[in-house]
């Protein structure tokens, strides 16, 4: 039912939302479950990570940040950016009388469980339902998701992504990590080893996954294939440069300058040096083998 008094106001959801992973995913359900109460569904962000703004570094991010807008919009919210230094120094109740509710006509609030605000990030999500109380506002806030017993968290997907265990970070993501970039000029090595592969760089904010071996899938003009990625420095070919080079199967098509989608499914081996460039080839055709 729409309540008339409603038109133009908002359910704001609150967070760092900087993986969209399945606990960020709540967040955004229960502010999207206000529409049937006439509200319009909006996930608050920041122009930067609060701790950039605050220590001066954000942790790595588990994907970019048009890839996090576009899930957003994708699952029906809209977007309203804040530039963090403007609100950092706000008591928690005016950071939701005069932001929240004042610039942004919340009538509903939605946070994790874990949720911190105000200057000092002294608010918790205990503060933000009595403040809510007291203002007459809903506030919702999505308790602890947990994956295969685990809490899930940013820092924990993170690790995962780091220590190579892809298929962990994957299902707390609720999605495959990777990326999107384009393909860059090789040495075309691969193509005289008779597995062509493109080369891309990885987005500088991302998190960096463990070197190594993966299965992955590919996705070329919105066609997805089987590929088998390698990520760092390619220690045979000697070179410091850290890349992301993929052997697309069953694929024969010149795509450099292109935008290719790559996602990890599963960490293979670690990277290695080989004695010659017929042992690496042989490795190659066996990683494709096992992708396959």
């Amino acid at each position: 039912m729409t309540d008339g008094n409603n038109a133009n106001r908002t359910a704001v959801a609150l967070g760092n939302f900087d993986g969209m992973h399945v606990g960020h995913m709540a967040v955004l359900e229960a502010a999207k479950s206000f529409e049937s109460e006439g509200l319009l569904p909006v996930a608050v962000l920041f122009d930067e990570h609060s701790l950039k703004a605050i220590t001066g570094k954000a942790p790595a991010m588990l994907m970019t940040v048009t890839e996090r807008n576009r899930i957003i919009n994708e699952n029906g919210l809209g977007i309203e950016t804040l530039v963090f230094n403007e609100i950092r120094d706000l008591s928690p109740s005016d950071f939701v009388e005069k932001i929240l509710v004042g610039r942004l006509g919340a009538a509903a609030v939605c946070c994790g469980y874990n949720y911190r605000f105000g200057k000092g990030a002294l608010g918790t999500a205990q503060t933000m339902s009595e403040i809510c109380g007291r203002l007459g506002l809903q506030c919702r806030v999505s308790g602890e998701v947990d994956v295969d017993r685990c809490a899930v968290s940013s820092t924990k997907i993170r690790a995962f992504i780091e220590n190579g265990e892809i298929e962990k970070a994957n299902k707390m993501l609720g999605r495959p990590f990777g990326f999107s970039s384009r393909v860059i000029d090789g040495d075309k090595r691969g193509r005289v080893l008779g597995f062509p592969t493109i080369n891309q760089i990885i987005p500088e904010e991302l998190a960096m996954p463990r070197f190594g071996v993966y299965q992955s899938v590919v996705t070329v003009k919105g066609e997805k294939f089987k590929g088998v990625t390698n990520v760092g420095k390619r220690p045979t070919v000697g070179t410091e440069k850290i890349l992301s080079e993929t052997h697309i199967l069953d694929f024969d098509r010149d795509i450099y300058g292109e935008n290719v989608d790559v996602r990890l499914i599963k960490f293979i081996r670690p990277e290695k040096k080989f004695s010659s460039f017929d042992e690496l080839a042989r490795q190659i055709k066996s990683d494709a083998k096992e992708v396959r």
